[in-house]
């Protein structure tokens, strides 16, 4: 496919017609992972290898490393040496999340390329943020070069994180379904949380705000184990929420996220229950798995496969927000909370950090067995000031 066949031109294609200046000339670092491919599915590193020969001196990797060959929840990956162009890769998902002094001494220029899937709890923009405050602090510019939000960039969901739950799955005060493309919400990060990076950011052409992945044109690769499809990104934002209980999210199955549940549930009251609150753009299909690993590994759970009907009106976070607390209603004394650690905190509940509040446990805990869940409390539990984070996002808006 010729470049001037795709619709959606991502930043890593339009340096090809236009380079930013900070690059030209510089030693080169890249932020990167095996989703970071152009049209013709070619490596970023590759590609900027390429377009700046001997100058891309440095790769980075988030978690999940460089090839997405690691699982969630502090599997760190190692560092190592890129075997074909020979330079070093640093993991910032290892004994550091933030580059050292050393590992930036042989760049100008720091590049970050990565696919992110429109969710606060994704740790990519997070590992951005520590690089950008390294940057900041050795004076190296930064310069993201842009990807669809798969999510489209109108739909905003809550909650939004409360101050005092910030972790490495949030750093600062954003909501659980942002928006936002990794380029706008770099810029954000880097204003919230006043890291003040010389940041600038490759903006795509072709994209618009109203598009979820499918509408891109785009081939989807996934950018960690668990995302194996662009559908993956649609139930996430809520699903991710499972991550703090002792429910599999689908891992260790072909869909993971999509479909969830434990041995002790009930698919068919699960179901049943679910489809009165008549949530829109979804179906609940009932049915049991078997994750190969992970949570309830190798034994026979029962649970729901979520069947996204309307992307458009889909709201992930009140879906997963309903399942829990119907799932704690209906069987309070199987349905646990999970401990920490959890993304390197050791003392807060990982439910709280994944929320961002520790209002959804307690509003959840405070059932009693049987209580069916009031929708219209779990809606004001979740709704946030959207207006007031339209107004913040408005300048730094790159379509």
């Amino acid at each position: 496919m010729a470049s001037s066949d795709v619709g959606v031109r991502i930043g890593l294609e339009q340096i090809s017609q236009s380079i930013p200046s900070v690059m030209q000339g510089t030693r080169l670092g890249l932020l990167m992972n095996q989703s970071s491919v152009d049209h013709n599915l070619r490596y970023s590193c590759d590609v900027l290898s390429d377009a700046f020969p001997r100058k891309l001196t440095t790769l980075f990797t988030p978690q999940h490393g460089l090839w997405g060959e690691q699982q969630a929840n502090m599997i760190e990956s190692s560092h190592t040496t890129h075997p074909q162009l020979g330079i070093p890769v640093h993991s910032l998902y290892s004994e550091t999340r933030k580059p050292t002094p050393e590992m930036l001494k042989d760049v100008d220029c720091f590049v970050v390329d990565l696919q992110d899937v429109g969710t606060r709890v994704y740790t990519f923009i997070w590992t951005i943020s520590h690089c950008l405050e390294a940057c900041a602090e050795a004076g190296v510019p930064v310069v993201i070069l842009d990807r669809p939000n798969p999510l489209g960039g109108y739909i905003v969901e809550g909650p939004m994180l409360d101050v005092g739950q910030e972790s490495f799955v949030g750093r600062a005060c954003i909501p659980m379904r942002h928006g936002l493309t990794l380029g706008e919400l770099s810029q954000v990060v880097n204003c919230l949380m006043e890291i003040g990076a010389e940041l600038y950011a490759v903006p795509m052409s072709g994209w618009q705000r109203s598009m979820n992945w499918c509408e891109t044109g785009r081939k989807w690769v996934w950018p960690s184990p668990n995302v194996p499809r662009p559908e993956s990104c649609l139930v996430y934002p809520g699903m991710v929420l499972l991550e703090g209980t002792n429910l599999s999210e689908g891992r260790g199955t072909t869909l993971p996220f999509e479909v969830f549940g434990a041995p002790f549930i009930d698919p068919h009251a699960l179901a049943s229950k679910l489809r009165e609150y008549s949530l829109p753009g979804v179906e609940f299909l009932p049915l049991r798995f078997v994750p190969t690993f992970d949570k309830w590994k190798g034994i026979s759970c029962g649970g729901l496969l979520l069947n996204i009907t309307d992307p458009a009106t889909f709201q992930p976070v009140l879906t997963s927000v309903l399942s829990l607390a119907v799932i704690r209603s209906l069987w309070p004394k199987d349905f646990d909370w999970l401990t920490p650690p959890y993304e390197y905190e050791t003392e807060k509940p990982p439910i709280d950090i994944i929320a961002g509040t520790a209002r959804l446990r307690k509003a959840i805990d405070s059932l009693e067995a049987g209580e069916s869940p009031t929708r219209a409390e779990f809606e004001q539990l979740i709704a946030f000031d959207q207006a007031a984070w339209h107004e913040l996002c408005r300048p730094h808006l790159l379509y």
